[in-house]
């Protein structure tokens, strides 16, 4: 029988290694080493670690604890994450990988099996061999489905939040190492009510590991909210500080192109006179920029007209935005703003000639529409419409910053991207 249970044991040790290796992708993102091949290392190392201290030791159930600390250095050697994520990366991987399925076998056949639960063979007590192929069965379909759940876990632990879950963890750890020290070492079978115990802490565990990784999860956001709104403000500060400047150029336009027309007049010099001409193109170019009705748009349309003209992008620019005064500043900087940086980021992508944006924003009925093209690279595969209600539709802070600023006003932002050519458009209702 010794040969059987060497050979279920191997199996065993097989599937915890690769176990140790899925969870390792799942929660540790900072490899130490670039090649492939050190995944293997992890998996090598774990199973001879392993299976040296199953069978070439008596120490039955207190090799448990040796586990756990090796399992946390190897992590630890293969990955850069901190120690806390390592430690909760192994909490999680010890309960679902060993104590959820031998918890759970140990509970059916106490109750099938009894007193047959215990064999013992030489000078060593094991499980019934039954008990190990469950335990391999459920060890497989737990992790797949672990796996499923976490495999795209971005959240990284703090210490307070590894302390609180190993605080947890601890506690539940003691009564398994309490029955696994009953049947490895003293070949006795643990009551049935410390089997239900055993398999309800596990799950329990898990259901608590879920709340902390959704705390994490809201922690984050709120952090890209404040992020995001720190940066739309600045954004906003910016444009409020160029609209003084603008009323201070506005002033001295108008007296400097009074002061042209009469020097124009009183000088007869020739090269006096087409100086002024020049100083009086140079003033004309200001008249030459959009005027939408709006002071804090149309600082920033003059903005990005210059912006474009020195990257040799033609912008076309259509805005009546006159009675449209229900829509804060800072959300107007936010929609044009960001919709243009885009747009331009975008040109700069293609050659000169191809090189166009097109904004063109009014009333259509009880609704105000804005739009804003431009040409983009041709997609390899077939285009498709996309709106923000689409989970598919990510595309960096600032279209989600003008989906929230037109959501406020009861708005809708879709975008298509079609024919070499991404539209976004966005329609607000008109109260």
């Amino acid at each position: 029988m010794m040969w059987l249970y060497q050979s279920l044991d191997i199996l065993s040790t097989i599937t915890e290694s690769v176990s140790l290796l899925v969870f390792g992708i799942c929660f540790c993102k900072k490899s130490r080493f670039h090649s492939p091949g050190y995944k293997w290392c992890i998996l090598g190392a774990y199973f001879i670690c392993v299976y040296a201290f199953t069978w070439c030791s008596e120490l039955g159930a207190y090799k448990i604890p040796v586990f756990i600390i090796m399992g946390i250095v190897i992590l630890k050697i293969f990955y850069k994450d901190s120690i806390y994520q390592c430690v909760v990366a192994y909490e999680v991987y010890f309960l679902v990988v060993s104590v959820i399925p031998e918890s759970i076998s140990t509970l059916v056949f106490t109750l099938i099996l009894d007193e047959d639960l215990i064999v013992r063979v030489g000078s060593r007590y094991f499980l019934s061999w039954e008990t190990y192929f469950l335990v391999l069965a459920i060890r497989v379909l737990t992790v797949l489905v672990v796996y499923k759940i976490c495999r795209k876990n971005q959240y990284r632990l703090m210490w307070k939040d590894a302390l609180v879950l190993t605080i947890v963890f601890a506690t539940g750890f003691f009564m398994f190492m309490k029955n696994a020290f009953m049947h490895l070492n003293l070949g006795t079978v643990s009551e049935i009510s410390s089997c239900i115990v055993e398999v309800i802490y596990p799950l329990f565990f898990m259901v608590f590991f879920l709340y902390v990784r959704n705390t994490l999860y809201l922690r984050e956001q709120e952090q890209k909210d404040k992020m995001q709104i720190a940066q739309l403000q600045k954004q906003f500060d910016y444009y409020q500080a160029k609209q003084k400047d603008e009323e201070k150029v506005r002033a001295v336009y108008h007296d400097m192109k009074n002061h042209l027309l009469i020097l124009q007049q009183q000088i007869n010099s020739p090269e006096t006179a087409e100086m002024i001409e020049e100083l009086q193109a140079q003033v004309a170019m200001y008249e030459d920029y959009v005027h939408t009705g709006n002071g804090i748009l149309d600082i920033i349309l003059r903005e990005k007209s210059e912006l474009a003209r020195e990257k040799q992008i033609a912008l076309s620019v259509s805005v009546d935005f006159n009675g449209v005064d229900f829509i804060e500043p800072l959300d107007i900087s936010t929609i044009f703003g960001n919709g243009l940086d885009n747009a331009i980021e975008a040109s700069e992508k293609l050659p000169v000639e191809q090189r166009t944006i097109l904004v063109k924003t009014g009333k259509i009925q009880n609704f105000l529409s804005i739009v804003i093209q431009n040409n983009c690279m041709e997609e390899s595969k077939p285009a498709k419409k996309r709106t923000t209600k689409s989970s598919e539709f990510l595309h960096g802070f600032g279209i989600s910053n003008m989906q929230k600023a037109a959501g406020k006003y009861d708005g809708e932002l879709i975008t298509t991207c079609e024919n070499g050519k991404f539209v976004l458009k966005i329609l607000i209702p008109i109260l």
